[in-house]
């Protein structure tokens, strides 16, 4: 559902909630902008009537009710359209808590904060921690992942969106056209799942090798979405592919010890450092960020590329 239809039926809904009496289409025309910005009579009653088959199929219970003069007015007695009680056990308490914390980082923080003190309304102990009652780490959305944002919206709304992508094998990225269906994180990074229209095929994309803007297109999805999107699973199937390749380094001389625990060879280079062949699999770059200026990276190349990228979004951060 588009945004703007998305906020117009919001105060459709609002006006029909909040109101004591009816409201004829003339005094609700006049009170939501989209529908003064409607035109003609037909389109704004057209748009009007579409509107209101929806709310009520989101099960908003609208009442007609016609006056003495014969006009018809409409509203949503706050009565029939009032939700029955939810009762929360412990569990689903915390559970519920622990998703709406995932989002803390990101453009949904405010709502997820409102959510979360409702569930603390309803049941969720302030002194029980979310994490604790799940035996979890604490989730995060990566704030340096520019691109969630926008693919998030657009999984959502199902509009098809266009960047610069490159691929791990590759020295330049390239444009890619997508129709966005799901993102998943694995093992501390976020893929998107989709049918590359470019392709003609689905594709998987991780959110760190996407440069530059997302930006969004007009238009319907021309793939059927699948029913199942297996990110994980394909994501874990490239890891297989490459588990057999290596990783050179130069390690700082008695620095980065659990680098040199999996190291299958170590050459001294008589300078203060130390070359390291080590295993190259998903999510090295982000082991090696964390060992700071005491790593540096030779090869291979994409390798080198997400590591630095990954050190540029610290030093922003």
């Amino acid at each position: 559902m588009a945004i703007a239809k998305a906020e117009r039926l919001m105060n459709l809904a609002l006006c029909l909630l909040g109101t004591r009496r009816p409201l004829s289409k003339r005094e609700l025309r006049e009170s939501i902008e989209a529908y003064l910005e409607a035109g003609s009579d037909d389109s704004f009653n057209r748009m009007f009537e579409r509107d209101k088959d929806d709310l009520r199929e989101l099960g908003l219970v609208i009442e007609t009710v016609e006056n003495l003069e014969g006009e018809v007015g409409y509203l949503a007695r706050r009565d029939s359209n009032r939700l029955p009680p939810i009762t929360l056990d412990a569990e689903e308490a915390a559970a519920l808590g622990l998703a709406a914390k995932v989002w803390q980082q990101a453009r949904l923080a405010g709502a997820a904060s409102g959510a979360l003190q409702k569930l603390r309304a309803a049941g969720l102990p302030e002194d029980v921690d979310p994490y604790e009652a799940h035996g979890a780490l604490e989730p995060r959305i990566p704030v340096h992942e520019a691109a969630f944002e926008p693919l998030m919206l657009a999984c959502r709304d199902r509009r098809p969106v266009v960047f610069d992508y490159r691929k791990a094998t590759a020295a330049r990225p390239e444009t890619r056209t997508v129709e966005p269906w799901a993102l998943e994180c694995w093992r501390g990074h976020w893929y998107l799942a989709g049918w590359d229209r470019d392709r003609g095929a689905e594709r998987v994309f991780r959110l760190s090798r996407i440069t530059g803007r997302v930006k969004s297109r007009s238009g319907t999805f021309t793939a059927e979405v699948p029913d199942v999107v297996t990110v994980r699973e394909t994501v874990a199937s490239w890891a297989g592919e490459i588990a057999n390749r290596s990783a050179r380094i130069r390690l700082r001389t008695g620095a980065g010890y659990p680098l040199r625990a999996k190291a299958t060879s170590v050459r001294e280079l008589g300078d203060g450092w130390d070359e390291l062949e080590i295993p190259y699999g998903h999510g090295l770059d982000a082991w090696l960020v964390e060992f700071g200026p005491d790593v540096v990276v030779l090869e291979p190349a994409e390798l080198r590329a997400d590591v630095v990228d990954r050190l540029r979004a610290v030093a922003k951060g």
